[in-house]
């Protein structure tokens, strides 16, 4: 299958800490790293892995963060054609706190990401694709909204699958006018802080029904150690975590889920089916260091499937 990913492109600086430091406040780092990140090139690395022709279009600078943050996704053979060079910006970078058993906080700058050219985008380039999958960042704010929104209407106009996953910053700093732009996708995928800051809802179930008075009829909420949750018409289901030892790092997990979600309704399965897959993924990306550190292959689904 072939896969049209738009998203952010980015350096990811990882700092390993007991603790987040309190204003004023000096940690040392037990680790230090600089990885590949950013919401776009991992879906895109991770759906390449899973062995689909992936086409990633994304902006990063002219400097040497811009090597480091495509190292991964040439590795695993994602069609760069549509990617941009800014000559005045340099390529984005999020600074991560590691505390111990993977959680994370993070500080990011937009970089070259928020500046995609909307007037290099044609719809023909969909023509190519099977599905798209859209980090929401990519409709934050910048040229690279028109991009985005660019890209939803042509696919919309194709009738194309489209799998939109939220982000935390992007939820934070757009709020509900993401909706807006994501009407008529076909899955909209968030974790459970992205669905009640999106909705002002107290609680899950509140959430979800105020999404769907939207008309967003189809969700995937990732619920951490409970799983996640798959939302259709015909009604809702929790769906167990699949249980992984050595976790060290969940930076890369919500987009290993959305990634392997995305191939498992592509490939046929029923929604249930592919939280499963979802599920699984994500536990394994979070035993590698950084968003890209460990990839999901196919064999690695199929422990689930069997």
């Amino acid at each position: 299958m072939r896969f049209f990913v738009l998203g952010d492109v980015s350096v990811d600086l990882l700092f390993f800490v007991e603790r987040i430091p309190e204003p004023g406040e000096e940690l040392p780092s037990r680790r230090a790293l600089m990885k590949p990140g950013g919401a776009g090139g991992s879906l895109a690395a991770q759906l390449s892995s899973l062995g689909h022709r992936v086409y990633l279009a994304g902006r990063v600078g002219q400097d040497p963060f811009a090597e480091l943050a495509l190292s991964r996704v040439r590795e695993v053979g994602v069609d760069l054609r549509h990617l941009q060079e800014d000559p005045e910006r340099t390529t984005s970078s999020v600074l991560i706190l590691v505390v111990p058993g993977g959680e994370r906080a993070m500080v990011s700058t937009e970089g070259a990401s928020r500046y995609l050219d909307p007037s290099l985008f044609k719809p023909r380039f969909l023509d190519q694709a099977d599905a798209l999958v859209l980090s929401a960042y990519a409709l934050v704010g910048g040229p690279s909204r028109s991009y985005a929104a660019e890209a939803l209407e042509a696919a919309r106009k194709r009738e194309m699958p489209i799998f939109a996953d939220l982000g935390t910053g992007a939820v934070r700093v757009a709020g509900k006018e993401l909706l807006k732009h994501l009407r008529g996708v076909s899955w909209l995928l968030m974790n459970q802080t992205e669905l009640l800051a999106l909705t002002g809802a107290p609680s899950l179930s509140e959430g979800v029904a105020r999404l769907r008075i939207e008309g967003f009829a189809h969700l995937a909420i990732k619920v951490g150690a409970m799983g996640s949750i798959v939302v259709t018409p015909e009604g809702e289901e929790l769906v167990d975590p699949y249980p992984v030892e050595d976790i060290v790092d969940s930076t890369g997990a919500g987009d290993a889920y959305t990634a392997a979600f995305a191939h498992a309704i592509l490939s046929g399965k029923k929604p249930v089916e592919a939280a499963r897959l979802a599920n699984l993924a994500g536990a394994l990306a979070a035993t590698g260091l950084g968003a890209q550190g460990r990839l999901i292959r196919l064999e690695d689904l199929e422990v689930a499937s069997g």
